[in-house]
Formats: C-alpha cells, structure tokens, sequence
C-alpha cells in the first residue's frame, strides 16, 4: 500500500525527472572535483608522478577551490537573473569542462592551480543555479525529492572517485569529468528554461509553454494561474542585497539558512571527510585500509542521501532533520568519549574498531537529513525577487563553515585532543535539533508562494 501511494507520488512527472536528471550532472562532475585531492594528492606525492607537487602545493590545492567559491559569489547573483537558471548552469559546466580538461593535460601544478580555481568557482554558480531551476520546475508534490537529488549527484560524484582514482592513472579521472559535463553541455540546452523565470521576465508564452512541457498536459491554467500571481506579488518587493535582511520573510529565511549551513559543518562533515584515514588510524583501526575506508564512507552517504530525497516528500523535511541532527550527535559523542579515554591511556585496543562502525552510522544519519535537507529548504524559503541573492548567500555560507570547520577541527586535535573536536561537533549536532524543533518551518506539500505567506506570519 505504502510503495503504491508513493509511486503514485510520481505519475506523470516524467518530464521533470528529464529536466532534473540533466539539470543536476554538474553536480556529478563537482561531487568529483570536491573529494578529488583526496585519493589523487597521494598518487601525485610518489616520485613517479607525472606532476611534481611539494606538500605546500597540497594546500593550495584545496585552499584554491575553497577560496574561489566566494569569488563565484557575484558571477551567481548576476547570472541566475540576467540570463537565467538553465543558461547559468550550462556556464558553469562549460567552465568546469575548461577545468578538467587543464587536470587531464596538466603538467605543472599550476595548471591544476587554474583548473581549481575554475572549479569551484563553477560549483558556486552550478549549487545556487541548479537547485533554483529544480525547485521551479518540479510540482509541490515532489519538489523536496527533485531539489534534493542534487546531494545525491554530488555523494555520487564522490563516490566515483574515490572507486577509481586510487586504481588508475591521474589521467583517467579528468576523461570521466569530461564525459559527464560535456553530455549536460549537448543535451540540457534543448530542454525548457524554468516558468518560473519567463514569468519574471514578462514572457508569458515561453512560461506557458514549459509549464506544459513539465507537467505533460495541456491543462495547466490554474497552477500558471498561481505562479503568475506569485510571480507579480513578488516582484513587487524590492529586490536590494540589503532586503535579505531587512524584509521580515527573507530575515527569517537567511536566518534559518545560515543556521542550517553551518550545522552541516559544525557537525563535522567536511573536517571527517577530509582526515577520515587520519582518524581510523588514531584509533587503531588499521583493519581497512583508507582507500577502502573512504569507498565505505562515500558509499554510506550515497545509500542514505537517496533514502533521504525518496522520504523528503513523504514525511516532511523537519521530521528529517531532527532525527539526523539528534543521532548524528549521539554517534559523535560515542566517537569522542572512545578518543577521550584513549587520551586517559585507558586500554582501547578491543574496541578500536568501535570509531569505525559509529563513523558509518553518523554518515548515513547526517545525509538522511541535515546533510541533504538545507538544499531543499535553500530553494524553497526565499522568494523570486531575491532568491538569487538568497540562494548565493547560503552557498556563501556553506563555503565559509567548511573553512571554520576545517580550522577549528585542527587547532582542537593541536591544542586538546581529537576527543575535543568529536565533544564539539557533537554539541553542534544536539544544537541543531533544538534550533530545528523551534525554528525550522515545515514546507512538505506547500507552494513556494504559501511559504512566502507562512514566514511572513
């Protein structure tokens, strides 16, 4: 009964899975860039390595990816307006195709110095653009699996690596980038732009007739109806940087959005995923090795991000968030109390793989949803007119937490013990659900105009 009401979720949607699917490959070749450094900086440090790095450039080299996320921040605001979402996401690929094209021929480090500047440039407009576009084109009734399936691209993206970078020469992972951008790059540019956007741009029969691409029917009047009044009440409002702040419905968005960023590091995502082997090893389980460890860690969070976006719709993105937010916090406070009484010199030995199973356990909770959630909330809670800016100013923050989180998981493992990082993290995790029971909106089965009117109240 249950698998019978849910597909029946999606019958007649087929048009915006399409859409979707090639709206969201960028994601793909990102999740690929993202977790790049990790399994290829150690095939790059051998003394046969086609590029010869030194252990600064291993810096650099996340550091430049990073730091250019803040640079795409105006390129996004500018773009996803003048030009559009679907055209944003086309520059943004073709820009992340020039990047892996320079990794595939590189034979000085600052080739691939460019090409990570490039990249994460693209990745700031390609994670605001893409999911915009989602969220305009999917109905209500699916639009929480269609903007969060944009995660699941990425942890797939990951994953991928992670399988075949550590087997293969570092010449074989660019062609596979190339592949994927470069089938977005021939096919999306002949799907439909987002109504949504025609409306905003006064043209209403390109919108009518994607509205009726997307829904696979002719008889679309009454939600072209809604969107089109959406559209003119929205456009209404100022659209000033300054009124992410200043409007009361935006103020709260941006709030709940800076929250929802920052938990998604604070709570050690991108820290865990990047000294994921460093643990293991601190904790003396050096039963998997890394490259393998990391292959389990990715594969966990692929698993729980599509159970994530199959359940969005079904039990609301609230209910996901503080189940994810909660137990994350359980599993990493059991990790910090292992850390902690090895740092007592209490004997460990017998339960080092304990870090191990708990680490596993936090990936599939964080990704079921505080780790795949926000995307969702991203595209939904701020309103046409500033919703470039809004959807820019979250991935800003996404950048800027990862970097603290970074920071702050080093100076603590430097100056207390690793147990300090994981009691942080943890007491990130059990701050988040408080902040998600009091403050986080249920949007399951809304339009995007009747959360306008509930954050307005």
């Amino acid at each position: 009964m249950f698998l019978r009401s849910y597909f029946d979720l999606f019958e007649g949607t087929a048009p915006q899975l399409i859409c979707m699917l090639f709206g969201t490959l960028n994601a793909l070749s990102d999740g690929m860039h993202f977790a790049w450094s990790a399994p290829t900086i150690p095939i790059l440090m051998r003394p046969d390595s086609p590029i010869k790095i030194t252990e600064k450039d291993i810096v650099w080299l996340e550091v430049f990816y990073m730091l250019f996320g803040f640079v795409g921040l105006p390129i996004t605001i500018y773009l996803a307006n003048k030009i559009g979402r679907q055209k944003s996401v086309l520059v943004a690929s073709a820009t992340s195709l020039i990047g892996w094209i320079l990794i595939g021929v590189a034979d000085r480090v600052e080739y691939l110095y460019i090409a990570r500047s490039m990249v994460g440039a693209a990745a700031d407009v390609a994670f605001v653009c893409s999911p915009m576009y989602v969220a305009e084109i999917a109905h209500k009734k699916i639009r929480g699996f269609l903007a969060g399936f944009i995660y699941v691209m990425e942890m797939c993206g990951s994953l991928l690596i992670y399988c075949v970078a550590p087997f293969v020469s570092v010449r074989i992972p660019p062609i596979i980038g190339i592949c994927i951008v470069s089938t977005q790059l021939l096919i999306f540019p002949f799907l439909p732009e987002s109504p949504h956007f025609h409306l905003y741009k006064g043209n209403r029969k390109a919108a009518e007739k994607s509205l009726k691409f997307l829904r696979g029917t002719d008889d679309i009047d009454e939600e072209f109806k809604e969107i089109s009044e959406a559209i003119e009440r929205q456009k209404t409002e100022s659209g000033r940087l300054q009124d992410l702040f200043t409007v009361k419905s935006n103020r709260k968005a941006a709030l709940i959005m800076t929250f929802l960023n920052g938990a998604q590091h604070m709570m050690g995502f991108t820290a865990i995923l990047m000294n994921l082997h460093t643990i293991l090893i601190g904790a003396g389980a050096t039963m998997i090795g890394p490259n393998i460890a990391a292959i389990m860690y990715a594969a966990v969070m692929f698993i729980a991000s599509v159970s994530g976006i199959l359940t969005v719709d079904k039990f609301g993105r609230k209910l996901l968030i503080n189940i994810s937010t909660f137990f994350s916090g359980i599993c990493l406070l059991v990790i910090g109390i292992f850390f902690h009484l090895q740092y007592l010199n209490v004997d460990v030995s017998q339960i080092a793989v304990l870090p191990i199973i708990f680490i596993m356990i936090y990936a599939a909770f964080f990704k079921l949803g505080i780790g795949m959630v926000p995307i969702v909330l991203t595209s939904e809670l701020f309103s046409a007119k500033v919703k470039a800016k809004g959807m820019t100013y979250s991935d800003g923050c996404f950048v800027l937490f990862a970097s603290i989180s970074i920071y702050v998981y080093q100076f603590l493992n430097m100056h207390f013990g690793l147990y300090s990082s994981f009691y942080t993290f943890a007491a990130f995790s059990f701050l988040s659900f408080v902040f998600s029971i009091l403050f986080v909106p249920e949007t399951k089965g809304k339009t995007l105009e009747e959360i306008q009117i509930m954050l307005k109240n």
